[in-house]
Order: C-alpha cells, then sequence, then structure tokens
C-alpha cells in the first residue's frame, strides 16, 4: 500500500512538472536590444515573467586578437590590445607593456610610472563613468547618462592631445611612452579634475535618491562573498561582495605604492552595492591623480636606448646614427633585437577587474603565444546564477551593473 502511495506522489509530482514546462517559453534577448549593445545574446527560459534558465552565447565581436599578438610585434600590438576594452583602452596598453616589460626585465623611469598611473585612472574614471550613465540609462534615467557622458568627452581630450588620437591612443611603447606629457595636457587633466566632482555630485543626487532607481537595483542580482570567490570575480564586482582584493594594494606596480588610497568595498553584493563601489572608486581615482600630478618627476619617459627594446622618438631617429640604426632594426620585418625565450604572467587592476596577459616567447620580438585574462569573460559567466529567479526587467539591472565588454569575450 505504501508502494502505491509513492507512486501515486511521484506520478502527480511528474504531471505538475511536466504542465509546469508546458507553460515555459524561450526568448532571446539580444544581441539586437538597446541594452546588450548588439553584441552580447541571452537565451532566457521564462515560466511567466519569472526566469529560469539564462544561457549566454557570445561570437557577436569576434575579432582574433589573440592571434593577432602572434604576427604583430611587441610595439604594433599597442593598437590591438586598444580595441579589447574599447571604453577604458589605456588600461589594456598599460597591461600589455607591462608584461612585455615583465619579460624582457625593463625597469621604468619615474616619470613614466607616473604618467602611466594618470592615464590609468583617467581611464578607470572614463569606464566607471560610462557604466554607472549606462546603468541609469538602461533603467530608464536618461538625464544622469548625459552627466557621465559629458565628462568622459573632456577625458578624451587628454588622450586626444597625449597622443593625437581621440579614441584609441596607443600611447605606450616598450619601455616607456609615445610623447612625454607638455604644459597643455596637464592643463586638460586639471580641467578634468575640477569638473568631474561636480558631475558625480550631480549623479549621486539624482540617483541614490531616486526610489525608481533603488528599487530596481537593491537585492537584485546578489552574489554572495563565497560565490564571487567561487566565480573568480574580481574588481567591483567582487569588491561589492566584500572580496577586497585589488592588485594596485595587493601586488602593487608603477606608481601605486606612493599614492594614498583606499579600497572601496560593500558586503551586499546586489547592483547597487555594485553601482556604489564604482561611484567611490571615481572619487578615489581623482584622489590618486592629483597626488600624482602634485609629485610628477622630472626627467626623461623613457628607458635609454642603450637598452636596444625601446623605440626611439623621432628626435633620436633623426639626428643620431645609433637612434636611427635601432629604429631600423625594431622596425624592419625580420630584423629586430632579440628578446629572451621564456614565458611569463604579469597583470594589473584594470577598471572591470584583473586584467592579464601570458605570453610565451621563442627569442624574438614577437609573442608565440599571447593569451589574455580578460575580465568580462570571466564575469558574464555568473550572469546565469544572478539572474535565476528574477524577472525579465531585472536583466538589463543585472547585465549593466556586470559590464560586459564584448570586444573581452571574443579574443
Amino acid at each position: 500500500m505504501a508502494t502505491n502511495l509513492i507512486d501515486d506522489e511521484l506520478e502527480m509530482d511528474s504531471d505538475a512538472t511536466t504542465r509546469s514546462q508546458e507553460y515555459r517559453w524561450t526568448l532571446n534577448f539580444g544581441p539586437q536590444h538597446p541594452a546588450t549593445h548588439t553584441t552580447l545574446r541571452l537565451v532566457l527560459e521564462l515560466d511567466g515573467e519569472r526566469i529560469v534558465q539564462a544561457t549566454p552565447y557570445i561570437g557577436y565581436l569576434h575579432s582574433g586578437f589573440e592571434k593577432l599578438g602572434e604576427h604583430l610585434n611587441f610595439n604594433q600590438y599597442v593598437t590591438i590590445v586598444d580595441r579589447k576594452n574599447y571604453v577604458s583602452p589605456p588600461y589594456n596598453e598599460i597591461a600589455w607593456h607591462g608584461a612585455v616589460e615583465k619579460l624582457l626585465g625593463i625597469e621604468l623611469t619615474p616619470r613614466c610610472r607616473y604618467i602611466r598611473t594618470i592615464i590609468g585612472e583617467l581611464s578607470r574614471i572614463s569606464d566607471h563613468l560610462l557604466c554607472t550613465g549606462a546603468s541609469a540609462l538602461d533603467l530608464g534615467g536618461f538625464t544622469a547618462f548625459l552627466f557621465a557622458f559629458n565628462q568622459r568627452e573632456l577625458i578624451y581630450d587628454v588622450y586626444e592631445e597625449m597622443s593625437g588620437y581621440r579614441f584609441h591612443p596607443g600611447y605606450t611603447r616598450v619601455g616607456g611612452v609615445l610623447y612625454d606629457f607638455n604644459d597643455r595636457v596637464l592643463d586638460r587633466i586639471r580641467r578634468v579634475l575640477e569638473t568631474i566632482p561636480k558631475a558625480l555630485q550631480d549623479m549621486q543626487k539624482l540617483l541614490l535618491r531616486n526610489k525608481i532607481f533603488v528599487d530596481r537595483m537593491r537585492g537584485v542580482g546578489v552574489l554572495s562573498r563565497e560565490d564571487a570567490i567561487r566565480f573568480c570575480a574580481t574588481g567591483p564586482i567582487a569588491r561589492a561582495s566584500g572580496v577586497t582584493y585589488d592588485l594596485r594594494k595587493d601586488e602593487p606596480y608603477l606608481a601605486y605604492p606612493e599614492l594614498d588610497f583606499d579600497v572601496p568595498y560593500c558586503v551586499e553584493g546586489d547592483c547597487y552595492a555594485r553601482f556604489q563601489v564604482r561611484l567611490e572608486e571615481m572619487w578615489q581615482s581623482l584622489s590618486m591623480i592629483k597626488q600624482a600630478m602634485d609629485k610628477l618627476p622630472g626627467g626623461p619617459v623613457n628607458v635609454p636606448i642603450a637598452d636596444k627594446y625601446p623605440l626611439p622618438d623621432k628626435g633620436t631617429t633623426y639626428n643620431s646614427m645609433e637612434g636611427l640604426i635601432q629604429h631600423f632594426e625594431l622596425i624592419m620585418p625580420n630584423r629586430g633585437v632579440e628578446g629572451p625565450a621564456n614565458e611569463i604572467y604579469s597583470a594589473v587592476e584594470s577598471p572591470n577587474g584583473e586584467l592579464g596577459y601570458y605570453l610565451v616567447t621563442s627569442g624574438s620580438q614577437t609573442a608565440w603565444r599571447t593569451r589574455t585574462r580578460p575580465p568580462s569573460f570571466i564575469h558574464f559567466q555568473m550572469f546565469p546564477h544572478l539572474i535565476r529567479s528574477h524577472t525579465i526587467s531585472d536583466v538589463v539591472a543585472v547585465l549593466g551593473s556586470l559590464n560586459i565588454i564584448a570586444a573581452e569575450l571574443d579574443r
């Protein structure tokens, strides 16, 4: 008799499951959707308005970035890394040439370390401005997006002045940078420091006291501290869940050991916490840029050409035989200074988290294998976990809080 009861219960459960599955339907969210920026695709399995399962698909912005690293030399490849995270290109450059310099054993000059720190923190602000502004825009807050985007134009003015390029500066070089900072660049940086605080204050007043915005962010897409560690989250996403890991503090590089700054974090782990962490990181970046500007040392920005690997500047190339020879050796195909046969991994704290490069070289100025550890690729995997049991309207909030850059997915 007991067996029959169990069989009846199992049959009833099976019928309920079958009926439940009959009412489920599949929805394509993206790639042709404003909140997915035409490059992300999510396949949602729905039970009414509730999301039962979400499957992210990649492959809509595949450019073969890693393969190109096997054909371009260490200086040429900087134009490619710019395009991986196209929201904050200078930090991609810092990560790439930091890895190359670790491979070649090159020690940067003090002025170069400070210059790279300044442009890196400017790019962090630019990245966070877009992320926070777009998060508001996706939820209907158009005004906040304009506050953020106007300030990003000022940062692009800095890029244009320092390199001649507005969007993809390609500014770093092996052992240094393209040009030294001049007075015009410094003036544009000071203008950024003067104007961004007011814009951040306006964004905070507009959004953090807006009931609709707060209700749609708070308690949505919660990532626990344990899950953040399990999913290998880094950057603002990990710090919003209480994981206070920051390579600028834990494995200091460039001028960060000489700067005073805090690592913002929250413990709630929801979309609102990730938004708050990014806001506070912008304030910390402004403070670091001010300190670096005050401490900016004099001297050369590039290591001496006697180190063989740096690309000489135009003045050295045109006015000295050694510079002309080195320029020829580094630029002409099938020429060049031989590098070590080695393999290394080097990482930096990019705006989205740990951005690392694993390089394998076989004795030339071109990597035999270039492998990228991009934060967006790591973070996109956690989306199904964060969105489960939420409604369709929560998709844009969770996706915006992760700040997925599609070019980092399809390397």
